[in-house]
């Protein structure tokens, strides 16, 4: 064959050479995100080997105090090419076979080598340092783990949810779902929801009335997303509920949650719950299930948030409703108005 240059004009473009390319762009980026799923495990696997090395062999005490720093040395200098034998890298990967296997190491219950979990492998290294920076417990690291894989959360992501200890408010809500909802759908449901809801990403003065907190967090629907969690999508809010009489209603926000295969229909109060507030989203919520939902979807779930609440009138309120509801509150860093700043201030 002979030299020769290659012109793009040459080639025709149609739909089936588009589409092609389309298919190899996706087949190309699924194969470079197990290359580097790989590389990741391949690398995590030895963080953990070498941590499990360094309290096994217990190297501070044979080889000195300043074994780490050596051992930092002598990597960079066996590997010059390679990245992640930092002197802090090494004291982590200390750390974090410790943080997994100290309760297992304590109770004398080790038997050979640890391995480390599977699931490990999909989570970058600067996020297993933060989790276990961040937790308090196995469980509660585990958590978060389970959510970098399954929902695929950044390192920003991650950090955000730790700060606003999604682990302690997930499943706090109060609701009627054991009442209301089969088993299973009661449980997933039930994980779901939250308390409190943080809504810190809004920025409103003090004072602010309902309308002014809906149109908020309709403005930031993403945020509002991101804190109701994975599997929401948004429907719409102040949605026309018009009756044959011709009076209209309108339910705050709508949701449909993919996992649960249902909408949810959210109200929300910038005062402290009120047993009525119950009977009116239960008319939302049945408004929903005879003209949303089809056959094949979940019964509708209705979702109040309220500035704040009393538990026992909460669960008094939802003990006759039939459909499924939850109550939680919400968390919000109120803006002094700039007036009332400045008098403050002088």
């Amino acid at each position: 064959m002979q030299p020769t240059f290659v012109h793009s004009n040459s080639v025709v473009k149609d739909h089936a050479y588009q589409q092609w390319f389309g298919e190899l762009k996706i087949r190309l980026h699924r194969h470079q995100v197990k290359a580097a799923v790989h590389v990741n495990t391949e690398m995590l696997e030895f963080y953990w080997s070498l941590g499990r090395d360094l309290v096994q062999m217990k190297a501070e005490t044979q080889w000195g105090t300043g074994v780490v720093e050596q051992l930092s040395l002598d990597l960079k200098d066996a590997f010059p090419g390679m990245k992640g034998f930092s002197t802090t890298n090494i004291w982590y990967s200390k750390k974090w076979y410790l943080f997994y296997n100290e309760e297992l190491i304590k109770l004398q219950q080790v038997v050979g080598e640890i391995p480390m979990p599977k699931e490990f492998g999909a989570v970058p290294w600067g996020q297993h340092i933060l989790i276990i920076t961040k937790c308090q417990s196995v469980d509660e690291a585990m958590f978060y783990v389970n959510k970098v894989v399954e929902e695929g959360w950044s390192r920003r992501c991650l950090e955000e949810e730790l700060a606003n200890n999604l682990y302690a408010r997930r499943g706090k809500a109060i609701t009627n779902f054991s009442n209301a909802l089969t088993l299973p759908q009661s449980m997933l449901a039930t994980e779901v929801l939250k308390d409190p809801y943080t809504f810190d990403f809004l920025t409103l003065t003090q004072g602010y009335n309902e309308k002014q907190l809906e149109d908020a967090l309709a403005h930031n629907i993403t945020r509002f997303l991101l804190e109701l969690g994975s599997g929401f999508a948004y429907v719409g809010h102040q949605m026309e509920l018009r009756m044959p009489n011709g009076q209209s209603y309108f339910p705050d926000m709508v949701f449909y949650h993919i996992k649960m295969r249902c909408y949810v229909v959210v109200e929300l109060k910038v005062v402290e719950f009120m047993p009525e507030f119950a009977g009116k989203l239960n008319f939302y919520v049945s408004a929903a299930d005879h003209l949303l939902r089809s056959e094949d979807d979940n019964p509708t779930i209705g979702l109040l948030i309220c500035r704040s609440k009393d538990e026992t009138i909460v669960q008094w309120s939802l003990e006759e409703i039939n459909r499924p509801i939850g109550v939680a509150s919400y968390q919000l860093q109120e803006v002094v108005d700039e007036t009332l700043r400045m008098k403050l201030e002088n």
